[in-house]
């Protein structure tokens, strides 16, 4: 079912800005005291050592749970296929993501090229799998940052960023000094190290990981042999709501910090969706800020697999809500919860 945008917000029974959920909105007080994680950091003179820190994982490359050994300062590439500097395909104002990460001027995206998860159905498989992008200095990052903050992006978001966090912390600093105030938004797979996690604590302001998988076998099977995926992101995503905490928006509606999960329904319940929603009410605050997504499509090599080779049914989405709100969940993406809204009114009986 292919929906308008006026059959989309109308069927939601919402309109305009009451789409947007209770979260925790900031006073005015504390917002205008608010500062990027990283510029506290920087002032209590740790954010150039743990740069270094950083850094030093390239010797012996173990920046994500592949721990593929490489010495990428050397030039050797592990499974990622990354150099050392980072590889960056493209850098725009992105209004696809949620409503309080783009707010009116967009999220400031840098789409990193290569990955360490590599899935079949990936949506950005030319990225990913061929690493496709420029490869840049960590100065010249800084600059993508800065541009970013200058044409009026909420944050600087930088997508799939794992094997290049040594990168993206160096060219924070710099822009930093050069004048960048913006929240830094790390957004990943999920399929994180928490000993690399804890490098980034104070200095990342957003986590927004997705939580692709609730089986191993289906990890193994679709994201390249990833079957320690499941228990890798339930740990990472512990680790990031300690640092930051549940999402938190200006007076704006602008997010400002906080984890936002993101959740990928797939055909067949792949996903393993009532095992997700059951593990973050049992694991996680009740209101931690969940986007189940609808989004799924057949990409790259999923049609080669009849579990995965066709779109979500109405009813899987459905369904997925269903479980989400059964379990207690109270802070839903808005346009998630519009659209099972829109279908919620057209289900039979």
């Amino acid at each position: 079912m292919r929906l308008t945008r006026r059959e989309f917000i109308k069927g939601s029974g919402v309109l305009g800005g009451s789409l947007l959920l209770p979260s925790t909105v900031l006073s005015k007080q504390k917002e205008e005291r608010w500062v990027p994680a990283y510029e506290k950091l920087e002032k209590e003179g740790k954010l150039a050592q743990r740069i270094k820190q950083a850094y030093a994982h390239f010797e012996k490359c173990d920046l994500c749970p592949r721990m593929c050994g490489v010495n990428r300062q050397k030039g050797e590439k592990g499974f990622c296929r990354a150099p050392l500097k980072s590889v960056v395909y493209s850098h725009h104002p992105h209004l696809g993501e949620e409503m309080s990460v783009v707010g009116q001027n967009g999220s400031g995206t840098i789409f990193f090229s290569n990955c360490n998860l590599r899935c079949i159905f990936c949506q950005n498989w030319p990225i990913a799998h061929e690493g496709r992008g420029k490869e840049i200095s960590d100065e010249e990052l800084a600059d993508i940052m800065l541009h970013l903050q200058k044409i009026g992006c909420h944050n600087v978001n930088c997508v799939t960023p794992t094997h290049v966090m040594p990168n993206i912390l160096n060219a924070t600093r710099i822009a930093f000094l050069k004048g960048l105030r913006i929240p830094l938004f790390y957004n990943t797979s999920g399929y994180e190290r928490v000993e690399i996690l804890k490098i980034l604590d104070g200095i990342v302001d957003i986590y927004k990981p997705d939580v692709k998988y609730m089986d191993s076998d289906k990890a193994e099977k679709y994201s390249a042999g990833a079957k320690d995926y499941p228990e890798v992101v339930k740990k990472a995503v512990i680790e990031m709501n300690r640092q930051v905490g549940v999402h938190r928006m200006d007076r704006q509606g602008i997010v400002v910090r906080g984890v936002m999960i993101r959740h990928l329904v797939m055909p067949n319940r792949v996903a393993g969706t009532e095992k997700f929603v059951r593990w973050v009410a049992e694991a996680l605050p009740k209101n931690t800020y969940v986007n189940i997504m609808a989004q799924y499509r057949v990409e790259y090599k999923a049609y080669e697999h009849p579990e995965i080779g066709r779109g979500i049914t109405v009813e899987e989405f459905t369904e997925a809500i269903d479980w989400a709100r059964k379990y207690g969940l109270t802070n839903l993406d808005p346009q998630s919860k519009a659209l099972w809204n829109f279908y919620n009114q057209r289900r039979p009986g």
